[in-house]
């Protein structure tokens, strides 16, 4: 029977042979995923902060004075034009029309004696049974009467119309406030204070700003042929976050530039029809500028910052050979960066794996995971 101290040695110079010829393993290129870049149409858009305000809006003042008596509409509600909003007591008013009616028939009937004095003053003055001067009298005192006629026919018609203003009306539809004066209160024609708003929101206007600078090199870049002009239609975004349902356009631009902010006020209309659009609110217009012919869009992924903060990318090139490119991002468009030098149509942009290779280093390209 053999030793057991005997086979001990020899396991152990196997194992010591192995180790001391090990065989040498290859290591293959590293896998890196890549975007093979196209050129496409891209529309540049911006982003501008704005505020709503409404399309059209009325502060209701009353025309006359006197103590309100009653309240003639809802708080909140909607209002057309001409609707009565406030019945301001009339009686004074009433009274001062039917004085004034009963001017009107006094110098009526005076007009009508002073005439018929002018006429038999004519026929007298063609026998000379009157002297010139008296015909020239009489005829004096007619024309006098037609003059009260007129000017207490004018009262009257201002009577009127003070008496109609004692009616309150709506002068444009829209939604109305809240009521700032209760019946039993005192107003006056010349008051500061109106008595309520009301505010046309449909549609409703939007007024954001853009930097004159901005707006400049966009006119030279259309006038240079290098974009095309862009779709008028553009989005909002609301204090949320979320996006408006409805769509809307550039109604104008201020032809002047604000000399404090170096800015350009636009004015966007939007459709409010639901009334979710309130004056005041805080948006963001998102606005087409311009689009750009045979752009490329690369991952975001893709591009990174050297320490001196230019962009940069990982290109691998026909030998499978990746290269460091310094390239200029213009701006995000979704989740890509819209790149205006140094990339181009069939560069082999790497996305996965840009942390394990080195320029001049070979590597084996696939495409990258969706």
């Amino acid at each position: 029977m053999p030793s057991p101290f005997r086979t001990v040695p020899l396991a152990l110079c196997i194992l010591i042979a192995a180790c001391a010829d090990p065989k040498p393993q290859q290591k293959g290129p590293v896998e890196v995923g890549v975007v093979t870049l196209t050129t496409q149409s891209v529309t540049v858009a911006s982003e501008l902060p704005g505020r709503t305000v409404s399309a059209m809006m009325s502060e209701v003042r009353p025309q006359v004075a006197g103590l309100i008596q009653k309240r003639l509409f809802t708080e909140g509600a909607m209002v057309t034009a001409g609707q009565p909003l406030y019945q301001i007591d009339e009686r004074l008013y009433r009274a001062s029309r039917d004085e004034a009616q009963a001017a009107l028939a006094s110098a009526q009937a005076t007009q009508m004696a002073a005439q018929a004095r002018a006429r038999r003053y004519t026929l007298l003055g063609d026998s000379e049974a009157v002297s010139a001067q008296d015909r020239d009298d009489v005829t004096a005192t007619a024309r006098q009467a037609s003059a009260a006629v007129q000017q207490a026919r004018a009262s009257l018609q201002t009577s009127n119309v003070n008496l109609q203003f004692t009616l309150v009306r709506a002068p444009i539809s829209g939604r109305i406030g809240r009521t700032l004066f209760t019946p039993g209160a005192l107003v006056t024609a010349s008051q500061a204070d109106p008595l309520t708003t009301i505010q046309q929101l449909d549609p409703i206007y939007v007024d954001v700003t853009q930097s004159s600078t901005q707006l400049l090199a966009l006119r030279r870049s259309l006038a240079s042929g290098q974009t095309l002009p862009a779709s008028a239609t553009i989005r909002l975004k609301l204090e949320d976050g979320s996006d408006y349902p409805q769509e809307g356009v550039i109604a104008f631009a201020e032809p002047i530039v604000d000399v404090n902010s170096g800015t350009v006020t636009l004015r966007a209309r939007f459709p409010n029809p639901d009334g979710l659009l309130m004056p005041g609110m805080f948006v963001r217009v998102v606005a087409p500028q311009s689009v750009v012919p045979g752009a490329i869009l690369a991952p975001q992924q893709g591009i990174t910052r050297d320490p001196k903060g230019n962009a940069t990318a990982m290109v691998v090139n026909s030998a499978n050979k990746v290269e460091r490119r310094t390239v200029t991002a213009g701006q995000a468009i979704g989740d890509k960066w819209l790149i205006t030098k140094g990339l181009k149509a069939g560069d082999r942009l790497i996305v996965e794996g840009t942390g394990k290779v080195q320029p001049d280093e070979i590597v084996k390209p696939v495409a990258a995971s969706k």
